[in-house]
């Protein structure tokens, strides 16, 4: 059987959005560097969803550190406070598994009492035992031109630290557009996961970024009736919901002393500094990086796309 390197180097490649011979590789659809589609691949073949599983999925740079970290804190709520939360000492990205890096090779390597595991897969592409069993699926997305932006920074200071150089924003802007970025194109990344929320609405939790930003507190709420581990009345009455908002707000976890100085994955070709992860975490930002007439052009793309969906973004 052809390995997984074998099978990536037969797929279509294009130009990523770095200086760098680091390709972008199409596998079922999505573009995607061929370290992650050998783990997707992998996590395709051997992972093993349980039904109290809690499914983090998402693409890249829309609101995934900031997801994570509340649905943990939900989740640990009983064992952690927000004095005590292993969120204050790790980035979340660490207290989430990642599965097409932490459990592509194999389901067992997660702590038994964490349900969460986390994904940028597209939903037609997420292992079989996922999209089969009951466990519980949240999504995270965000309007596409803060997504574009927010990505493009982060490549840009991932690139930086690794002495390379991200192309020009304006051919970044182009390749986002064409559908080529990492784990994108970015539309059906989105539409695949709304469809799926229409069809299985108990089992997909669809949310988005700026709505959340708009109300915390009502979609932390939601989010923990949804996933099972809702807060009883009491709990509300303690402020336990404002306190996990407050511990998991952008302004919080991005004055940490961990997020400041620490690293995420040390050790690995894969290293990155965790203050990378935090730029600024603002709707609309996009207004300071894009010209009148690139916004119109993403919109465009996106009325086009999302056409006949029933979602706007």
């Amino acid at each position: 059987m052809a390995s997984f390197k074998e099978i990536i180097s037969t797929l279509p490649r294009r130009k990523g959005w770095t200086d760098s011979n680091n390709d972008l590789f199409l596998y079922q659809g999505f573009w995607c560097y061929s370290f992650f589609i050998e783990g997707v691949m992998s996590a395709q073949q051997n992972f093993q969803s349980q039904p109290s599983d809690i499914v983090i999925c998402s693409a890249p740079k829309t609101g995934t550190t900031w997801l994570k970290s509340l649905t943990f804190a939900i989740v640990t709520r009983t064992t952690f406070d927000d004095s005590t939360s292993p969120l204050l000492a790790n980035l979340s990205h660490d207290c989430v598994p990642f599965l097409e890096v932490d459990l592509a090779q194999s389901s067992t390597n997660r702590d038994p009492k964490n349900p969460l595991l986390a994904t940028h897969v597209p939903y037609s592409s997420l292992p079989r035992s996922i999209i089969d069993s009951s466990c519980k699926i949240v999504y995270i997305c965000r309007n596409p031109k803060d997504s574009f932006v927010s990505f493009y920074h982060f490549i840009a200071r991932l690139s930086a630290s690794k002495d390379m150089k991200p192309v020009a924003l304006e051919e970044a802007f182009e390749l986002y557009c064409q559908g080529v970025s990492n784990y994108g194109p970015y539309w059906d990344h989105v539409l695949g996961f709304w469809k799926a929320s229409l069809d299985r609405p108990d089992k997909i939790l669809f949310l988005k970024y700026e709505e959340m930003i708009e109300d915390t507190v009502l979609y932390v709420k939601k989010l923990a009736d949804f996933i099972g581990y809702p807060f009883s009345s009491e709990e509300i009455k303690k402020g336990s919901i404002d306190k996990i908002v407050s511990m998991c707000s952008f302004k919080n976890l991005s004055n940490l002393e961990v997020n400041k100085s620490g690293k995420h994955r040390e050790g690995t070709p894969g290293v990155i500094e965790n203050k990378i992860y935090f730029r600024k975490g603002k709707v609309g930002d996009w207004e300071n990086y894009l010209t009148p007439e690139m916004a119109a052009q993403l919109d465009s793309i996106t009325l086009q796309k999302l056409n006949g969906s029933g979602l706007t973004l």
